[in-house]
Formats: structure tokens, sequence, C-alpha cells
């Protein structure tokens, strides 16, 4: 019953490409017209045609991770290929039903009071400081680097991206700056560093606010910067400059007017405020079930018009919005490519079991950024129109700093 319905599914699912499909039983099917990715999959385990039906997304990624479901050549590359294309037609039948369902819930899934907050980033940021050693650049940057150059390294990428972020600050020394989501402390320091701003960041990760303020120590920056284990939302004062890099995405729906009015409250009059989060090039939608179960409790990437109006809510002014198109598709790349010389040392870390799961992790999240509409929003904001330039000449006027030209 099950093998017929999975068929009937993918036979209405795969409209571009080739799918082969060897069932538990031997049997094996051919879905799709046949141009564009051609990919093989066996199923080895008789409970996956059923759990494929009832639940596609996360029945994929855990038939992955348990090797019951396996590639042909484990070509992750053409496996996200073929699922992300045809993804991105409209839904129809039980997928169409199970998508309207996710968003129903995500009201419920994305509820994120601090208590809830603390543990959903604990699951992702509290892993072994050095699985992130494994794949990430030196600085630890975990979000979307800045490709100007396509043949950047990772390095340079995210030297570019902290240089522009910057620029957009519009930073003069002796400013008080907020970090909402410090993540390992590389953005306040460059800050602190190389534009002479004070800066406090927080995080709800212990194992980031220890590296962070070591790290502080270290550079000899603690005078500057200061990083707190605290939630955004506990934070009083005002500060001349705000800045979030890959940390709205934690947010959640029900929470976006209440983090917009934060940054609004914080924001002192003439202050300015650079949120730079993945987005969605498409109308809000749901965080898939693998991920949220494996990888991102409580996350989920904002659609550009739920932005919009929780910022209209909060009566900021948009002086600015940039979106970043395939950039973060490089950047997974780069990651994925660093994650799989470093394996062995990967399995050392956890199981293979793990090892599979983040390459699952890492390849979905790359082809999404390049088949499925998703994209980086970066929103300057500010409480008075004329807070920033009234041209963008002053983002490419100066040259990059010391650090940049060093990684170049």
């Amino acid at each position: 019953m099950w093998n017929k319905a999975l068929d009937r599914m993918l036979d209405g699912f795969i409209v571009t490409g080739r799918l082969t499909l060897t069932y538990p039983d031997g049997a094996t099917r051919r879905y799709g017209p046949g141009q564009g990715a051609d990919v093989q999959i066996t199923l080895c385990d008789p409970a996956l045609p059923r759990r494929l039906v009832r639940a596609p997304e996360l029945a994929l990624g855990e038939g992955y991770m348990d090797g019951t479901l396996t590639i042909g050549g484990d070509d992750l590359d053409g496996f996200f290929t073929l699922v992300t294309q045809n993804a991105a037609h409209p839904p129809v039948g039980l997928r169409a039903l199970d998508m309207r369902l996710r968003r129903w819930r995500r009201w419920i899934d994305q509820a994120n009071p601090a208590h809830r907050s603390r543990a959903n980033v604990a699951h992702h940021y509290d892993l072994s400081g050095a699985l992130y050693d494994l794949f990430l650049d030196a600085d630890r940057q975990y979000s979307c680097a800045y490709f100007r150059d396509p043949g950047m390294t990772l390095e340079q990428a995210q030297a570019a991206k902290k240089h522009h972020i910057a620029a957009k600050l519009c930073l003069s020394p002796g400013m008080e700056v907020f970090e909402i989501g410090c993540g390992w402390g590389g953005m306040a320091l460059t800050l602190a560093q190389d534009y002479g701003v004070k800066v406090l960041g927080v995080t709800l990760s212990v194992e980031q606010h220890k590296i962070a303020t070591e790290r502080a120590a270290r550079a000899g920056l603690s005078d500057r910067v200061r990083f707190a284990l605290a939630d955004y939302r506990s934070i009083r004062g005002q500060f001349d400059r705000i800045v979030s890099i890959g940390m709205f995405e934690h947010v959640g729906a029900p929470h976006f007017t209440e983090y917009f009015d934060q940054i609004r409250d914080r924001l002192t009059p003439d202050g300015v405020a650079l949120i730079h989060t993945i987005g969605r090039a498409g109308p809000p939608g749901a965080t898939s079930p693998w991920i949220t179960k494996y990888i991102f409790p409580g996350g989920y990437v904002p659609a550009l018009s739920e932005m919009a109006a929780a910022v209209e809510v909060a009566k900021l002014y948009p002086t600015d919005l940039e979106v970043w198109r395939l950039h973060y598709a490089e950047t997974l790349r780069h990651w994925h490519d660093r994650f799989v010389a470093n394996a062995d040392r990967a399995r050392a870390l956890y199981d293979d079991r793990f090892c599979r799961m983040w390459r699952y992790y890492l390849k979905a999240c790359e082809h999404t950024f390049r088949h499925n509409h998703q994209c980086v929003f970066q929103f300057q904001l500010a409480r008075r129109q004329d807070a920033v330039p009234l041209t963008r000449d002053y983002l490419y006027r100066d040259a990059a700093p010391e650090a940049l030209r060093a990684a170049q």
C-alpha cells in the first residue's frame, strides 16, 4: 500500500530531472522527464515508504543520516538539485495540505520566550567548539560571506562582509555599539580594533560567550568590548549603533514586532541599525521539519513582507535594503568542502551519523540558496531619515581597513 502511495506522490512531484528509485522489495521505478539532474536512490528500510509519504522532508533527512536511504555515488549535489528544483513548483495534494498545516503550526513552533530561546541556541551553538574549527574561517564567522570577487578565499570574503557592514553603520571612534547575537566575537572585535568603537555583544550560547570573552582579553580589548550571556530583550539603555548578523532567523515570527521595538528603543535619536539575515524571496512559509528537529529548533527564515510589516509597526525608517543572492550558496560550498576534508576529525568528535547529518544540512542549505528563492537581506534602519548619507557612495568611497587588506 505504502509503495503505491509513494509511487503516486513521486509521479506528481518530479516534473523536472530524473529520479530512479529502488524500493525495499527490490522493485525499481523511474520518475520525471529526464532533463536536468539524474539521481538514483535506494530505500533499504521497509518502513521508509510509509514515512516518506507521511513526512517526506523529515524522512528523507533521517533516512540519509541513518544510512537506510542511499544516493548513487553519494551525490548530494545532484540529489538536492533535483529536490529543490521540483519543490519550487506549487505543491499539490498531500504536500499542499502539509504546507498549510506547517504554516498554521509555526506560531506554536516559533514561540521563543527567553527560556526557550536559550535551549534552542544551546542545541546548535553549544556543540563542541572543535567542530566549528573544522569548517569556519579562523575568525569563526558563521554567516554569509561577501564575495566581492568570485576568486576570493573564504577568509577574504568574510573580512569583506565585516567591512561592508561596518561601512553601513557609519561609525565614528568612541561610539557605543550593541551587537545582538555576537557569535564567537569576531565582528565586535573587528569593530573595536579597526573602527575605534565600544561594543556590547550578547549571546545565549555559553560556549560562544566563553570564547568571545577570552578572545577579547587576548586581544587587549576588554576595556572596549564586553560580552554578556543575556537575551537581547533584557538589555536597557541606548546605543549609537546596533548590528545583528545571522540572529534574526532565531527570533521567530511571533516576536518580529517585539524585536524591532527593541531596536527602536535601544537606538539613540540619530542612531543606525544594520540587520543581516537570511530571507525568503517569496511569500511567508514554514521551516523544514528536519531543520527544526536536528539543526535550528525555533528557527524561521522571514519573508521580506514580514520584516517590512514589523519595521512599519516599530516606526523605524528603512534607510537602505540590499539583497545578497548567491553569496550564501558559495559560503556554504566552502563550509561543506572544508567539513568533508576534515571528516575524520568530525567523526572522532561525534560519529558517522552526525557527519552525514552535518553534510546533509550544509548541502541542503546551499541548494536552497541556489534553486529555491532564498537570499540574504541587509536592512539598514534608523529613527531619522537623515541619519545616514543620502546616496550609497559612502559605502565604496574609502579603501578597506588594514584587516581586509591583510586578508587579501
